[in-house]
Order: C-alpha cells, then structure tokens, then sequence
C-alpha cells in the first residue's frame, strides 16, 4: 500500500520543482512485468532510484518476558527530487531520506513515535542499491546475506534493537509485483511483502531498562512514480501473520464520499497457495469508531474485512495509535496494531492503516 508520507514529499517535492522554474524531470514508470517475468531478488531488495518514491515498512507485534505485548513500526522513505540526477555534486540534494517509528504499548495509552529527515549524502544518510541498506544517521535498517534483517534506532523516547528472520518466500503482491492502486494501469506500485518474520532483540524506553522481546514482523517494500486517482481521499489498509502461518494483506481506496474508489486483496495460506481478490470482492465495514481527542478525527479502529466469502473482525490493541506527523508532513492518520478473527474464531495479528479521517489528502 503505498504509504502517505511517501505521497506527501511527492508532492511536496513536484510543487517546490514548479516554484523553482524546473521542468519536472522524468521518472522511471510502473508497468506490468513482461510474461515470465516478475520482481527479481537480491537487486529488487535495494533502492530504485530512478523512480520517485519508495519505501520499506516494518510492522509487528513483539512480546515481553513477562508476556506484555507490543507492537511497533519502522520505515524508510526514499523519494527523488527535481533536481538533475547527473549533477556530480555531492551537495546536489538529488534524494531525500526519511525515517518514521512508533511503539504502541497499551500501559502507555497512546503510540509513542518519532521522525527525522534528511538529504541522502556524506556518509549520513542513504538508501543503497543492489539489496537493502539503509541509514539515516543512527538508525540503520540492512538486509544480510541470509536474507535476515538488523533494524537499529533511537527515537526520542523508545529505542529499537531487532533481528527479523525470514521463515517463508517473498510474497509478492498483484501481478508479480506489480500492484493495481485504480482503474487506470498507471496508478501501481512494484510491491512485495515479506510476512512471518521472527523478530528478536531488545525494546528500551527512556529511563528503563532494555528489555528482551520476542514476536513476528510483517516487512512491505514499494516503489512508484504515480499518484492515485484524483479524487481519492485516504485508505485503509491491512498486513496480517496469521496464526496458522499464512499471510493476509488487504486495501481499499476511498473517494471523498467514502465510496470504495478501489481495493484488493491477497492471501497465502500455510501450504503456500495464494488467492487474490478483486476490487468487488473486498470490503471494509466500520464496527466501533473512536474518536481522537487531539484532532477531533473519527476512526474505525474495529473494522469488519470481506474477502470473498470471509469474514474477518478486526481489533485494535488500543484504541489511541493515532499518528500526528503535522510538523513534518501536514498530515494525521491512525496506524496501529491490531488482531484478527476469521468467521469468529481468533486468527492473527497485524497491523492496521487508515488515512485522510482527520481531512482528505491533497494530491
């Protein structure tokens, strides 16, 4: 799903170009993969920087030893900005690096996140090509030759120190990775997702102790130059490991009136099988809204999800994961974790994105 700050610095990005007198420059497109082709590993894992916006988003649900669950998200933006890619210059700002986490942990009643940005160079800040690496002065997110990942940061008032290990293949989302966001065949990403991570490490917040933690992790990696349909408002979107192995990912996308401008959906059993479903087979139903005393905004943060003929129910860990991003972006949405149900039966654990509630998104 493609992430909103991802589209914020987009465009952001484009109206900075047009004050400046530039031309906008040329990005690479998302295409459908030739026939026999799709996503190719390890290069596919690094940065692409021939196209405008990227991003690599780790969710999760981690548990202490005292059994005290956790959850937590770790993202990487790579967007490209108008200036000429050729300039040799080191000081020409031709990417910009930024870095978003959030602890949501019930004791505190509210996430605890933090962000910082900066201008890829000088050794400070990168997102590599040819596999994943990836720096933001100390917080660091690299994928090893085992196909496992070290993410490492301090944030203002939690520090993260996790290894993700791989347990099944790459999913890759849509059509061999490339993943339709509305009707038009250019409004996609290239998108993959790796579920079922294990994740172990250690959680520390300010004037505590680490502690060790143990859970799963649900890792999304996407790349586009195009935007969504105009008269989109927001999303809402779902990664979910469920507890007999398999892996569900569903979206859809909202025009302002809240109808259902697109969506899609996609599940991996635990014998690998993989099922999608279509923009008319996929459904979000509000259950129970909560409102956020901060910005006044209504969310849906118990949601039935149809897929198929599937009922899913979901819930939230706690009912505050709003993320206020004002100083930074100019936008707030809700990103948290949830459980999952299946026709009523507890069936999992993810994490749950929904956007343009406090105001729809300006494209």
């Amino acid at each position: 799903m493609q992430r909103l700050l991802g589209y914020l610095l987009t465009v952001l990005l484009a109206l900075c170009a047009r004050h400046a007198g530039a031309a906008p420059p040329a990005f690479a497109q998302v295409a459908p993969p030739p026939a026999g082709q799709s996503i190719k590993s390890p290069s596919d894992f690094g940065a692409h920087p021939d196209f405008r916006t990227e991003w690599w988003y780790v969710t999760g649900w981690l548990k202490t030893p005292a059994g005290k669950p956790l959850g937590f998200q770790v993202t990487f933006f790579r967007s490209a900005t108008g200036h000429d890619r050729a300039n040799p210059s080191a000081f020409a700002p031709k990417q910009l690096i930024v870095g978003h986490a959030a602890l949501s942990d019930p004791a505190v009643g509210k996430l605890l996140h933090d962000q910082k940005s900066a201008r890829e160079g000088f050794g400070l800040a990168y997102a590599k090509t040819g596999d994943t690496d990836l720096k933001l002065e100390d917080w660091r997110m690299r994928r090893g030759s085992d196909g496992g990942y070290e993410v490492t940061l301090a944030a203002r008032e939690f520090s993260l120190r996790l290894k993700l290990a791989p347990t099944q293949p790459v999913l890759l989302q849509g059509e061999r990775g490339y993943s339709r966001k509305g009707s038009r065949p250019a409004q996609a990403s290239y998108y993959y997702s790796e579920p079922q991570l294990r994740a172990s490490g250690s959680v520390k917040r300010r004037g505590a102790a680490p502690e060790n933690v143990t859970g799963t992790a649900w890792l999304d990696h996407e790349w586009s130059s195009q935007m969504l349909d105009p008269e989109a408002a927001g999303w809402d979107w779902i990664g979910a490991n469920l507890d007999d192995g398999g892996a569900l990912m569903a979206f859809q996308i909202r025009a302002r009136g809240g109808a259902k401008l697109w969506a899609h959906g996609t599940i991996r059993d635990a014998s690998g099988k993989i099922t999608q479903y279509f923009p008319d087979q996929v459904r979000f139903i509000p259950q129970t809204l909560w409102r956020s005393p901060r910005t006044n905004a209504r969310y849906p943060v118990a949601t039935q999800l149809i897929t198929g003929s599937t009922i899913w129910r979901i819930a939230p860990l706690q009912n505050d994961q709003e993320l206020d991003s004002r100083r930074s972006t100019g936008a707030v949405y809700w990103e948290g974790a949830v459980t999952i149900s299946r026709d009523g039966i507890p069936a999992g654990h993810g994490y749950l994105e929904m956007t343009g509630y406090d105001r729809p998104i300006k494209l």
